[in-house]
């Protein structure tokens, strides 16, 4: 059954980092010309924290993948994900690596090569810069997604996603302790209270309150509060150029962990509006769209227009571009593919079996012939 708030939120997460990409970071000036600190001024202090929509991203992904996994096979599971990844991030990758090879005044483009690695969805390990930066979360869903595809392995149920939310949050301690390089890669101890927080939530929307599972998700959230304390330092030096409050971070981190925690009650199970499954629809190719293109509209409109106008303006531009991705090539070749990649049918395997054929049993009349017992004195 599908959950249309989250929807909704998944786009209000989707708008926040491009808020941020657009009005917070100040380390991209040829955008505005100068930096949203001074083109933007109003919207620029709380733009800043707009990086924090992946936080909630992740929050949001551990929920549905637990959700969209359940009684799957392992094979049905790596097929949807494929499926609901690719379709959308190929001509995205395509279509951002030509607009910037054709105007290259915000954003510099990649060699053919590195175009054509991003491809994979693996230019990241690889050490190859992303089409778009926001591309490393792509990464970092895809570890998510392989740990799951373990736990699908080994057999899905309440009791094992439990002891998976548990074991991963303590996994991940030990890999931040151990600095080992390939354990941090493959657990990722700063992302791994989001994921499992997520997957705790379902949980709780699935079978019920249990102590158990919300102490699962009181750890995930002390250690995420924890965690972002890390991300705010990073952020505040490579991006913002100017410091961010701990404070404000954690509330927005708490506040995602109490929408997520009304929805896992049901508390928004009657809302159903339709606006919000076509924010659904919109927010993948949105997001992988809109930041190297919407700094280029910026470009070319912020001296034509108020800055509040054009920050609104390029959000909007942006969702209707990702609308006619969604409509006329993600929409198709996810079709496209879910035919081909269908597993065969279990009469077209049976087909290709060899059959085994029996004596078809004699009708009843010619047995009775053959079989019947003479009596002495009948002719």
């Amino acid at each position: 059954m599908r959950i249309v708030v989250l929807d909704g939120l998944r786009l209000f997460a989707a708008v926040m980092v491009a808020f941020y990409h657009f009005a917070g970071r100040n380390d991209v000036t040829g955008a505005w010309g100068t930096t949203p600190a001074v083109a933007v001024s109003r919207v620029h202090e709380a733009a800043q924290y707009g990086w924090l929509g992946v936080e909630l991203f992740f929050m949001i992904s551990g929920f549905v993948i637990c959700m969209s996994a359940w009684g799957r096979d392992i094979g049905a599971f790596i097929r949807s994900r494929f499926i609901r990844l690719f379709p959308a991030y190929w001509p995205a990758v395509l279509i951002t690596a030509t607009v910037v090879a054709l105007w290259p005044v915000v954003a510099q483009p990649l060699r053919v090569s590195d175009v054509l690695l991003n491809l994979t969805m693996l230019q990241w390990p690889l050490g190859v810069h992303g089409v778009e930066g926001v591309y490393w979360t792509l990464w970092a869903e895809a570890r998510f997604y392989l740990l799951f595809a373990l736990l699908l392995w080994r057999g899905l149920n309440r009791q094992s996603a439990m002891w998976f939310g548990y074991g991963w949050l303590l996994a991940a301690v030990i890999a931040h302790t151990s600095r080992e390089k390939l354990l941090i890669v493959a657990l990722q101890p700063d992302y791994a209270p989001l994921f499992v927080a997520g997957v705790a939530f379902y949980l709780i929307h699935r079978f019920g309150h249990d102590l158990r599972l919300w102490g699962l998700v009181a750890a995930s959230y002390l250690m995420a509060q924890h965690n972002v304390i890390a991300r705010v330092a990073e952020t505040e030096k490579a991006n913002i150029k100017a410091p961010l409050s701990d404070t404000v971070a954690i509330l927005i981190v708490t506040a995602f962990f109490a929408v997520m925690a009304v929805i896992a009650l049901g508390w928004t199970a009657r809302v159903r509006w339709r606006a919000l499954t076509t924010a659904g629809l919109l927010t993948y190719p949105f997001y992988l769209l809109h930041q190297n293109i919407g700094w280029l509209i910026i470009r070319a409109t912020h001296d034509h227009a108020p800055h509040w106008l054009v920050l609104a303006g390029t959000i909007t531009i942006m969702l209707s571009v990702a609308w006619l991705v969604h409509r006329w090539i993600e929409r198709p070749l996810a079709a496209y593919l879910r035919r081909r990649l269908q597993p065969p049918r279990l009469a077209d395997a049976t087909q290709e079996l060899p059959i085994l054929t029996t004596a078809r049993p004699a009708p009843r009349r010619q047995w009775a012939e053959e079989n019947r017992i003479r009596t002495p004195g009948r002719r």
